[in-house]
């Protein structure tokens, strides 16, 4: 990648389009998430200051792990020289330069990141969303019509109108199950907390920072031959009346698998935070019931959450910390996906720890006076550790915690 040397001033054609390229792009371009393009000088210069001020915040890109702690095949994060870089362009006056020094254009897809899907699951209709007030989780149930075992290499979500949809989680309702039994399909409707409950696998969670997954070759997720997509919709009215119509893409696996992946999760929804708090601790631990690899680590917290932390003992007793954010941003929720898969063998212990910031110096705190639970609303509280395990392909996710005796 171009930089500039020290006391050479960078210049936008020869030094930053390849940090815009490699770490802006995906989330700054027409359709996607964030709020202006950055392909080109014309739409970049505008913004010159506000993007340094991004970086040395380490705001932009999004990417909250703590580099002591493992490495990750999506690290957004920029290094030292690419900050620097950044900044000597941007306090030189964010010149252009030669645009002969530019290398060629990154191509973006049109539409679909994956690729043009295999197949696409939508909302019959668009669900509208007022300017104001809650909204309850509204669920909607998409038939598959797969009329035999289907494995998916891919998937992505794509709201009509992302400005709305907080989360959407994407559950596989195998067939014969008894959750949601009555409901009618491609309705969209809202349930009480308890019965929203599923040990469904996930085919996927779509959050700001997190619109797709793929898995390599040889992994895909498995949906049984006549299963549904149930939706999960978690909407929030943003003072515009509104309207959402969102859409599953998924791109088949050329040939069956060697291994299924599984997203499992472990979550605490015992704890009270009394008001004011500034720093509560909710924990939660569990054991492995069978030899896996670990894939991709996603916490889950709401206004409130402050840190997150995944960590494992080992058999001599030691904790080994597998991921921790410090400084957890409800707007940017991702998915931490391991640099190099991590056996883990059955009896393993999984230590999540979480940490809540209900005091007035949270600034995005709804009432530091409010004793606060679990619930589904952003003023309410959620601490769940989701987590994706590569298993063998013949082993589905109710095997899995079948554990031996």
């Amino acid at each position: 990648m171009a930089s500039a040397r020290a006391g050479t001033p960078a210049t936008y054609y020869n030094d930053v389009v390849p940090i815009l390229e490699q770490r802006c792009q995906e989330c700054h371009r027409p359709g996607e998430i964030a709020p202006m393009p950055l392909l080109t000088y014309i739409e970049t210069r505008p913004w010159a200051k506000s993007i340094r001020q991004a970086v040395l915040a380490r705001k932009m890109p999004p990417w909250l792990a703590d580099p002591k702690y493992g490495h990750f095949a999506n690290d957004r994060s920029l290094s030292q020289l690419q900050m620097d870089t950044i900044v000597n362009w941007v306090d030189q006056g964010a010149p252009a330069g030669d645009p002969k020094n530019a290398p060629p254009p990154r191509v973006w897809p049109q539409g679909w990141t994956i690729g043009t899907p295999d197949a696409v699951f939508e909302m019959p209709k668009p669900f509208p969303i007022p300017a104001k007030g809650a909204i309850e989780y509204q669920y909607i149930i998409l038939p598959t019509r797969f009329s035999r075992d289907t494995w998916i290499q891919k998937v992505e979500v794509r709201p009509s109108n992302s400005r709305v949809v907080h989360h959407a989680v994407i559950y596989i309702r195998e067939p014969g199950s008894k959750w949601l039994g009555g409901q009618p399909g491609g309705v969209a409707f809202s349930l009480p907390l308890a019965k929203g409950f599923t040990t469904s696998d996930i085919l996927m969670v779509y959050t700001p920072g997190n619109s797709m997954d793929q898995w390599q070759p040889g992994m895909a997720k498995k949906i049984k031959a006549g299963s549904d997509l149930v939706l999960q919709m978690h909407y929030t009215p943003d003072g515009q009346a509104a309207a959402d119509r969102t859409r599953i893409g998924v791109v088949f696996a050329k040939e069956p698998p060697k291994q299924a992946v599984l997203t499992l999760q472990m979550g605490n929804d015992k704890f009270v935070i009394p008001p004011e708090d500034p720093s509560y601790r909710v924990a939660v631990s569990g054991t492995l019931p069978n030899d896996a690899l670990l894939l991709s680590l996603f916490p889950h917290m709401h206004l409130r959450g402050k840190s997150f932390e995944y960590s494992i003992a080992r058999q001599n007793g030691d904790v080994e910390t597998l991921l921790k954010i410090n400084d957890y941003d409800f707007n940017w929720q991702l998915n931490y996906r391991l640099a190099e898969p991590r056996p883990l063998p059955a009896g393993t212990r999984l230590l999540w720890t979480a940490y809540f910031d209900n005091s007035p110096n949270n600034p995005r705190n709804p009432d530091p006076g409010a004793e606060v639970r679990f619930g589904e609303q952003s003023w309410e509280e959620m601490m769940i550790g989701f987590f994706d395990v590569a298993v063998d392909a013949r082993i589905d996710k109710a095997a899995f915690f079948k554990r031996e005796r």
